[in-house]
C-alpha cells in the first residue's frame, strides 16, 4: 500500500476542502404576497414569480395547504 513521503501541512489540507462548506440561502419577502420566500423561485404562497402566474391554485388546495 502506498504511503505518503511527507506530512500535508494543514494549509494544503485545507485548500482541498474550500468547496465543501454549505451555502445560505437566500430568502426574500415576495413582492406580491410578501411572504418569505428562497430568491429566484416561484411563490409557494401566492405561485407568481415576479409579475408572471406560474402556478394557479384551487380555493380547495390553497386552504388545505395551509392547515
Amino acid at each position: 500500500m502506498a504511503l505518503p513521503k511527507k506530512k500535508t501541512s494543514k494549509s494544503r489540507r485545507d485548500k482541498r476542502r474550500t468547496h465543501d462548506k454549505l451555502k445560505v440561502m437566500s430568502i426574500v419577502d415576495c413582492p406580491r404576497c410578501h411572504s418569505k420566500k428562497i430568491s429566484h423561485r416561484v411563490c409557494p404562497n401566492c405561485g407568481y414569480y415576479g409579475n408572471l402566474q406560474v402556478i394557479k391554485f384551487d380555493t380547495k388546495e390553497k386552504k388545505a395547504k395551509q392547515a
